[in-house]
């Protein structure tokens, strides 16, 4: 039987995995990408890593996360994060976002449901996820090996410095626009604001984007994460974060769709390009690795740059990353033939238990994921990975 899972890895990466395979030990960091419900689809492969993989003692891991990401990496730093994750995969599936009286109204009538408004929206999120962490937030930072960086958006130019109807629809009119120049020139109109854990720095530069770096502590964890997972239009911004710069907040998957930092700067030490809260990592003998399971073979830069295809090549930023994704052979093989995403949500309508028996089925199916993973990296031996992306470039546009 063909193989659910691909590992692909940059050049450093691909040379070491072939010399002496995958150990716990090697891992400096693991990202998680922003994507929606297509994050679920990683959820038993998530529990194997931080649940029994990763869990022991050793070096600190950084964890980054954006979007469903940021609620993945999250869930990862409770103390038992197999329970964690799972019980976030049954949110994630779980919720409908509409009331019970408008599901109803909806199938009486055969009409198709009308989709909450994002005040609504962000209501129903905040009570989730303070069912899921509530109280538990300071718990996120005491993780004995887990270092916790939430990624987020936040606006500067005046159209996006308060969030208004009209004014947020103008102003990410105009960051599109400035994308389609330059990313760099999307950090006028948009910057990365990373929230990390106080007791260490990110290892990597972060000189690609505009941006800014704050400590997490009890007075903020919660307020970043929601505006981590605020997608612009369904769900309201977060205003004012205490301990960051004022405005508004959305999700960090605008600035950082899917991570494409700079990780190989890692191999080469921290300098003045890189930057955040607390002291450096130590360096080690021989180069820590990124670990990275994703839903997709290429690393996307941000939410906007989807439709820009020369910007979803591998680049020599990714040399130290191994990238565990689904195969496209075995994706053909879940239900609707595709992984879960957002626009389930619009055609499956008022039918929510339907959507959420597809979901859970597919979460079902990826069990496949996390066996063979377990089963590649087991007694450290070679692993002949593939070259990740054919075309790689040195920079991004």
């Amino acid at each position: 039987m063909k193989s659910a899972l691909r590992i692909l890895a940059g050049p450093v990466a691909r040379a070491r995995l072939r010399e002496r395979g995958l150990s716990p030990a090697d891992v400096l960091a693991v990202p998680g990408a922003a994507g929606g419900p297509k994050g679920l689809i990683l959820n038993p492969l998530d529990r194997f890593l931080f649940g029994r993989w990763l869990a022991g003692e050793g070096a600190p891991v950084h964890l980054l996360g954006a979007s469903i990401g940021a609620w993945r990496m999250a869930s990862a730093c409770l103390a038992d994060a197999d329970a964690a994750l799972a019980e976030m995969a049954h949110h994630y599936t779980e919720e409908s976002y509409l009331d019970a009286d408008a599901l109803e109204r909806a199938r009486a009538s055969g009409r198709p449901v009308r989709q909450p408004g994002a005040e609504s929206v962000s209501r129903v999120f905040r009570a989730r996820l303070s069912t899921h962490l509530g109280g538990r937030t300071d718990e996120l930072l005491r993780h004995p090996r887990f270092r916790l960086h939430l990624f987020t958006s936040r606006g500067v130019h005046p159209l996006l410095r308060r969030e208004g109807r009209l004014r947020t629809l103008a102003g990410y009119a105009g960051a599109y626009a400035a994308n389609l120049r330059s990313r760099a020139r999307m950090g006028e109109w948009l910057e990365r604001v990373v929230f990390s854990d106080p007791r260490v720095a990110l290892p990597f530069r972060m000189d690609d984007h505009a941006g800014s770096a704050c400590v997490l502590g009890p007075h903020n964890t919660f307020e970043a994460l929601v505006a981590s997972c605020s997608i612009p239009f369904w769900l309201q911004a977060v205003h004012d974060i205490p301990g960051a710069p004022p405005g508004a907040y959305w999700d960090g998957g605008i600035t950082d769709y899917h991570l494409h930092l700079d990780y190989a700067s890692a191999l080469h030490g921290r300098d003045e390009g890189s930057w955040g809260a607390g002291q450096e990592t130590p360096r080690e003998d021989g180069p820590r690795l990124v670990l990275y399971p994703h839903f997709q073979a290429s690393v996307v830069p941000g939410w906007l740059d989807k439709s820009l295809r020369a910007r979803h090549r591998a680049t020599a930023r990714l040399d130290n990353v191994v990238l565990l994704v689904p195969d496209a052979d075995w994706i053909a093989r879940l239900p609707n033939a595709k992984l879960p995403d957002r626009r389930d949500f619009k055609a499956y309508g008022a039918d929510h238990a339907g959507r959420a028996k597809v979901w859970r089925r597919a979460i079902a199916e990826s069990v496949r994921l996390a066996d063979e993973f377990a089963t590649r990296v087991e007694g450290c031996r070679p692993i002949e990975a593939e070259p990740l992306g054919q075309d790689r470039v040195g920079s991004l546009g």
